[in-house]
């Protein structure tokens, strides 16, 4: 699932009459770097949330078959429901398997490859160094194991692996998902792993800029 979705209002003006996701680095829509990059790990269904101006992008990538993939749209209105509430709104399309959710507002240069997730396991999280906009970052990691509390604090990349079991309790509606990883995290029912690759957020127009200047340089 590709979380595309959100206002984008750090972005504007850029994104008054362009969805964040089409925003282009390095000559092609972000988006569309997440779509080649899961083709490449070998993922062949896609599930894409849509709320701002969303239609742009279901006419940009249609049904994907131009990626070699399949994708399909969970509508979620004129108001995005959050990441949980986006999550739980899409599950009937997401199935009853482990999938994969990524942020629609980054670009990261991870391989998309992950082992099985553990039977006890209800999330596993992709953690990274804190850039400057969150230094103080969001869960701690040691030992190879992921806490809420604790000294050595990472950033959530915002690419996890859920499974349905994570949200079974939750109500659908516009829904956080920080508060349901830390109650699962304090039931032990999280993993995670710390990846040193090359991470963005594109949050803002500086760092778009960033991740241009890299981009471009690397692809």
């Amino acid at each position: 699932m590709l979380l595309a979705a959100g206002l984008g209002e750090r972005l504007r003006p850029l994104t008054d009459k362009t969805p964040k996701p089409l925003i282009q680095v390095a000559g092609k829509p972000l988006i569309e770097h997440h779509l080649n990059r899961l083709k490449s790990a070998g993922f062949e269904e896609i599930i894409i949330n849509l709320s701002h101006i969303g239609h742009m992008i279901k006419e940009q990538l249609g049904n994907g078959q131009k990626f070699g993939l399949q994708i399909e749209y969970s509508l979620e209105g004129n108001e995005p429901l959050e990441t949980a509430g986006g999550i739980i709104h899409a599950l009937p399309l997401l199935g009853d398997q482990p999938f994969l959710v990524i942020n629609g507002d980054i670009w990261c240069d991870h391989s998309l490859s992950f082992h099985k997730l553990s039977e006890d396991k209800q999330a596993h999280l992709v953690l990274i160094d804190n850039p400057a906009h969150n230094l103080k970052g969001d869960f701690v990691y040691e030992y190879g194991k992921i806490y809420n509390t604790g000294k050595s604090f990472l950033t959530f990349s915002g690419i996890g692996i859920y499974t349905p079991r994570l949200f079974k309790n939750y109500s659908a509606g516009k829904r956080e998902l920080a508060p349901i990883l830390h109650s699962a995290i304090d039931n032990k029912r999280v993993s995670a792993e710390y990846f040193t690759g090359k991470w963005f957020d594109i949050g803002t127009v500086e760092r778009l800029e960033q991740a241009e200047h890299y981009v471009s340089k690397t692809t």
